[in-house]
């Protein structure tokens, strides 16, 4: 009886070794397909990698570039705002100019107008004759 258990175990453990070596065999080539694949996949990314930080490049330069823009509309604008507050200034001088002229025309036309007056009723009145 024990040879044939030590046959049973001998023929399993027999079984056992031909399926790992199986195994092994099928490992070896899944493991070789695997190895195909992953270079196939590396020459079929490459240049799909290198177009993608050609692009990457090119998108970091684009916004570089809308920066620099966004700073020089900043720059227009506050200095269009500078020139907006001068012609503020400078039209509230030229309406403050233009009330003080008014009102100097308007004083020199009343005096004038009086020296005119004063000059006609002296010479009307004295007849043109001095003293």
């Amino acid at each position: 009886m024990s040879n044939i258990f030590l046959g049973i175990i001998t023929l399993a453990a027999v079984v056992l070794v031909v399926y790992v070596v199986y195994m092994i065999v099928n490992l070896k080539r899944a493991i070789a397909s695997l190895e195909r694949f992953v270079e196939n996949t590396e020459t079929t990314l490459q240049p799909a990698l290198e177009e993608l930080q050609a692009t990457l490049k090119s998108v970091r330069k684009i916004t570089d570039d809308v920066g620099n823009l966004t700073d020089d509309i900043r720059y227009v604008s506050a200095s269009v705002r500078n020139v907006g507050e001068t012609v503020e200034q400078v039209s509230y001088a030229v309406r403050n100019a233009a009330q003080a002229s008014l009102g100097e025309t308007r004083g020199l036309k009343a005096g004038i107008r009086a020296g005119v007056t004063y000059f006609l009723r002296n010479v009307c009145l004295r007849g043109g004759t001095q003293q």
